[in-house]
């Protein structure tokens, strides 16, 4: 019997995972915010965050926006022999299938790059989410250039939720602001939340009905422009009356058209496909691959204020800001301290073997575990350590999200201990 599962960011840990910063919640109105504060403030019973979580909105910059929007990670980027050979020296002894592409931007003006077979292409899972968050935000941005116009629609807009989260177990927070209530469980059909608290359904526990939803918003704002939101007979026909193929061509396009204006090439980056089974009866999908090459110029551009623009840039960074329990690579010791701007996915597979006892994040036919991550140590410092990094691997059998703990543990002392760094 096979056993195949995808995975996000709530399978690990549990789902009570906030990422956006807690302050947040008066100009954004997403209620998870102001549930996780009350819990931070001992008022909700719950976890508190550690002390690289505690960034507010204002504390959160864009690294290199001003500084240094020039730069191009290409593949003719120099090598920085410290960060290279470090690398080199972590990956000697590990399974090939290890891919990393690492750049300290601690100097804005002077970027050092490092990489190890960082074009080869994997199964994203969770982190094609990304492309998603990217999609929505350039549709937003067409429609509406001026951001308070953006953030309005974000806000405002309301979506109750539709077959097409069908069949997803991630559990998100459910908040009644009036009778102070926290929560949680997944989605289910009628539930209604603001197109902000979809995307951060998507970017903090990582709800694949959450995903597919938000992909779908950004295909009618693509399609009916400034008429958005439509009434849901508009949608209904919008649906019913275009072909599969035409609208399999336009989900591609909303969603991975802003990747290829970044200067992210399809060869290193594309995703195809809904991330539920009633997204992918509406919508046919094509094959989804992404190299940690390409997944670190989505952070360059992002930290540039270019993906999209400066105000998309800095919101889809407060978005990855994890500011709760961590997980796999961002759940090391050593990073306790630190702001972790991060996303995760995985794919695993088990065949039966004599001996082997299939677990989460260690399959025997497939194992595929992927983290990006900007890293800014110690949070909130005058001149911290700032880095940005992409790594992705199939090593069977072992837990891999372990090996990308321990893996983040011995990149962020190889930053720590470059000569001359304080």
């Amino acid at each position: 019997m096979t056993v195949l599962a995808i995975a996000g960011v709530a399978l690990l840990v549990p789902s009570s995972i906030p990422s956006y910063p807690l302050d947040g919640y008066e100009r954004t109105r997403i209620r998870r915010l102001e549930a996780y504060r009350q819990v931070q403030e001992g008022e909700l019973p719950g976890r508190k965050v550690p002390n690289g979580a505690l960034l507010g909105e204002a504390d959160i910059h864009l690294r290199m926006a001003g500084v240094n929007e020039s730069f191009e990670l290409t593949a003719d980027t120099p090598r920085d022999p410290y960060l290279q050979q470090g690398i080199e020296r972590i990956f000697r002894g590990r399974n090939r299938s290890y891919s990393i592409a690492l750049l300290d931007i601690t100097d804005p003006a002077s970027p050092k790059y490092a990489a190890l077979r960082e074009t080869q292409t994997y199964a994203p899972g969770s982190i094609g989410k990304l492309v998603i968050m990217t999609g929505i935000f350039s549709e937003l941005a067409r429609i509406w250039p001026a951001p308070g116009d953006r953030l309005r629609v974000l806000r405002d807009t309301q979506i109750t939720a539709e077959p097409i989260i069908h069949t997803d177990s991630h559990s998100v927070p459910i908040v009644d602001i009036e009778k102070n209530s926290l929560v949680h469980r997944p989605i289910r059909v009628g539930d209604v939340f603001s197109l902000w608290e979809w995307v951060d359904h998507m970017a903090s526990p990582s709800s694949n009905a959450a995903a597919s939803t938000v992909w779908r918003e950004a295909m009618y704002l693509s399609h009916f422009s400034r008429d958005y939101p439509a009434s849901l007979e508009e949608k209904d026909a919008y649906f019913r009356d275009t072909s599969k193929p035409e609208l399999q061509t336009a989900s591609i396009e909303v969603v991975n058209g802003p990747l290829r204006r970044m200067g992210i090439a399809e060869d290193d980056w594309r995703h195809g496909t809904f991330f539920t089974r009633g997204g992918q009866n509406l919508v046919p999908g094509i094959s989804s691959y992404a190299s940690p090459f390409a997944l670190l110029q989505w952070l360059v551009k992002l930290e540039q204020g270019k993906a999209i623009d400066r105000w998309s840039s800095l919101e889809m960074k407060k978005l990855i800001y994890f500011t709760r329990r961590r997980y796999r690579y961002a759940s090391s010791p050593a990073l306790n301290d630190a702001a972790v701007y991060f996303k995760s996915g995985s794919l695993y597979s088990c065949r039966p073997e004599a001996g082997f006892t299939c677990g989460k994040y260690r399959g025997n036919r497939l194992n595929y575990m992927n983290s990006v991550a900007i890293v800014e140590s110690p949070a909130g410092a005058d001149n911290p350590r700032v880095y940005l990094v992409a790594l992705m691997s199939n090593v069977l059998k072992i837990n891999s999200a372990v090996e990308h703990q321990t893996i983040a543990t011995l990149v962020e002392r190889l930053i720590r201990d470059r000569p001359g760094t304080s």
